[in-house]
């Protein structure tokens, strides 16, 4: 009796199925088949618009689970899942609440600083939009430049910091020629307000040499009390003694410790990353050309992180209502300073 009424039952739901019911599961079937036929034997991989078939099928008629043959019903339910995720994070971005957003002439003027200045961070364009009067927060610079891949910015300690305003320091470092030749520039910087007082190029230096640009450097009763220096062989009795008639004392670091003359090691960084890297030297005289324009351009434009985003020299904070925003190229047009003209 049990073997006769299942079938009957099973016969008598079928008739009673309404057509709706009916079309659907050919409709499935159909696309299963169509899905299968368009593969021509390759593996069967899922478009983004047959999955959204399937999930919206599901949506109307969960009995389509029934008929699936070529996926398995924990598909689809991940599938549909997956677009309800979707579809809360879309309908739940439609309203961002927050800081209204800037405005698209400084953003425009972000992009295009970080563009033109390779190597400039958020802080650099940051001082240069406070010059000219646009109040932005660091982090909105941030979130609106360009990256550029650069090497991590080092740290460094100052010393005697109660003496800043007597403090020098001096560096070599070598430049190659297009030649392959070799030229050493003597570098002497003052910590008070990061100002290259000199700086010189020899292919060949020699202790009389180097003392001779301490006397450059500080004409006319202008010397420091300190200046700051490392080990070096080339700093011999000669330029001991010049030192000294100047009423200069000497502090020298530790061997092999470049950190603790951190200042000069960075001004020779900024040197090669924002200029030196950029260019092909000719000779001793183009090395001086070339480092007299971006000695122009680091004291009377670039903003220093440690001067508060000023210049060596101080910049005016412009307004805006003292013209529209210029770019004025220095060093080649490696860098710009940004002015308003009427």
């Amino acid at each position: 009796m049990k073997t006769i009424l299942v079938p009957l039952l099973t016969t008598l739901a079928d008739l009673l199925r309404s057509r709706a019911s009916l079309h659907l599961e050919m409709l499935a079937l159909r696309q299963q088949l169509a899905m299968v036929a368009s593969r021509d034997n390759k593996r069967l991989r899922f478009r983004p618009n047959e999955r959204i078939f399937w999930v919206w099928l599901y949506r109307l008629w969960p009995s389509c689970l029934q008929t699936l043959a070529i996926f398995k019903p924990d598909t689809l339910v991940r599938w549909h899942r997956k677009g309800f995720r979707l579809y809360w994070t879309w309908k739940s971005c439609r309203y961002r609440g927050g800081r209204p957003a800037i405005d698209s002439e400084v953003r425009e003027l972000i992009r295009t600083m970080s563009r033109n200045n390779i190597g400039w961070g958020a802080p650099r364009i940051h001082g240069e939009l406070k010059m000219l009067g646009f109040g932005v927060s660091e982090s909105t610079v941030a979130k609106y430049m360009i990256r550029h891949r650069k090497p991590p910015s080092q740290t460094w300690r100052t010393f005697l910091d109660n003496h800043v305003s007597e403090l020098v320091s001096v560096d070599f470092f070598t430049v190659p020629t297009a030649t392959f030749r070799v030229l050493y520039v003597f570098v002497v910087l003052r910590h008070e307000r990061r100002e290259i007082v000199h700086f010189n190029a020899t292919y060949h230096p020699t202790a009389e040499w180097t003392a001779q640009q301490i006397v450059e450097a500080f004409p006319f009763d202008s010397a420091p009390r300190y200046l700051i220096r490392d080990r070096d062989s080339i700093y011999g009795t000669r330029f001991r003694n010049r030192v000294r008639s100047l009423g200069i004392e000497e502090v020298l670091t530790a061997p092999r410790s470049p950190w603790q003359n951190p200042y000069v090691e960075r001004i020779i960084g900024s040197i090669r990353r924002e200029c030196l890297n950029h260019v092909i030297i000719f000779n001793e005289r183009h090395l001086r050309k070339v480092l007299k324009s971006y000695a122009r351009y680091y004291h009377e434009a670039r903003t220093h992180l440690s001067l508060d985003k000023q210049s060596p020299v101080l910049r005016s904070i412009e307004t805006p209502d003292q013209g529209k925003v210029v770019a004025i190229p220095h060093v080649g047009a490696l860098h710009h300073e940004y002015r308003r003209a009427a």
